[in-house]
């Protein structure tokens, strides 16, 4: 048994979590998600919290119970709290700013990169170099911080580039003059 999947999932006050088969509909002052589980979970509220059992015996099925468990506390918090990603952009004339719900980068390249915001999901700029991504749902929030961060990675040698807030980034040595 999934140890992870074993704990209850503690329902704050102000989140409505709804249980119909299958389908776990949790609701906060944030908004709300849904999640579809596999048919050997079950899903149900007892005590003011979200509880899981498993039916299914094979490995993969323990696995899924922790997995489903932890993707359901995430609704919990993302409906309550949100989730926040910050990334910094570094590098000389690096900028970004909003333009409606598109982001507008400049990072050193012959043309500026307009990024679709998508739905669901907050983003701030804050004196040009700082990125705050917010939303309710994890995964997306982490996506979207991830393809900003692919736009251009910071890289070793000056660290110019797009980063998490936080991250550190093993700088290395440039190549030396050989002397004869």
């Amino acid at each position: 048994m999934s140890r992870i999947g074993r704990k209850p999932i503690p329902i704050p006050q102000g989140v409505r979590v709804v249980v119909e088969g299958k389908k776990v509909q949790v609701v906060g002052p944030k908004g709300e998600l849904a999640h579809e589980l596999p048919p050997f979970l079950e899903a149900r509220v007892e005590d003011g919290s979200l509880r899981l059992e498993n039916h299914g015996q094979e490995r993969e099925h323990k696995a899924f119970y922790g997995l489903h468990r932890s993707l359901l506390a995430n609704a919990v918090q993302g409906v309550f709290q949100g989730f926040r990603k910050e990334l910094e952009i570094q590098g000389i004339g690096f900028r970004a700013s909003l333009q409606g719900r598109k982001l507008e980068l400049n990072l050193g390249f012959s043309h500026p990169i307009s990024f679709p915001i998508p739905d669901g999901i907050q983003v701030t700029v804050r004196e040009g170099t700082q990125i705050v991504i917010e939303g309710i749902d994890k995964q997306r929030v982490g996506e979207v911080a991830a393809s900003l961060r692919r736009l251009y990675p910071p890289e070793p040698y000056k660290g110019k580039g797009i980063r998490y807030v936080g991250e550190v980034i093993r700088r290395k040595e440039g190549k030396t003059a050989q002397s004869k």
